[in-house]
């Protein structure tokens, strides 16, 4: 499921990407609205646009990458309306040798800003780090 609309910019430590929240997905509430922790979803998803573009600007193919938490998820709404145009930011603060990194997240849009720091897998190949876990 793809839930971002745009990547407005890009560099070698971050992105920022559009979206507009859709009534017709999975996680449309009846109040017009998806849950706030959703936000979470929209920033890994940024993160994966950010490694996605890195990976194809390196004549590599795109691999998986796995969100393994984050150590905060602050958010100024309980959830987004329809309509919502969002920005998402994701700043690269922490890269280690095991293919471990740290993103500092933002969502803003009207009325509404969101913050946290998502611990993420950016595995070189995924699919033989996949094989060593026996999956």
């Amino acid at each position: 499921m793809v839930l971002l609309d745009r990547v407005l910019e890009v560099s070698d430590s971050h992105i920022v990407v559009e979206l507009a929240v859709r009534e017709d997905g999975l996680f449309s509430c009846g109040d017009h609205s998806v849950p706030a922790w959703l936000g979470l979803e929209y920033m890994a998803q940024a993160i994966a646009a950010y490694s996605g573009y890195h990976r194809k600007c390196r004549g590599e193919a795109i691999g998986l990458g796995f969100l393994l938490g984050t150590r905060y998820f602050e958010c100024s709404v309980g959830s987004f309306p329809y309509g919502a145009k969002l920005t998402v930011g994701a700043e690269k603060i922490i890269e280690a040798a095991n293919d471990m990194s740290v993103f500092d997240c933002t969502i803003t849009g009207q009325n509404i800003k969101a913050s946290s720091k998502l611990n993420v897998l950016l595995p070189q190949d995924s699919q033989k780090f996949l094989a060593g876990k026996g999956i």
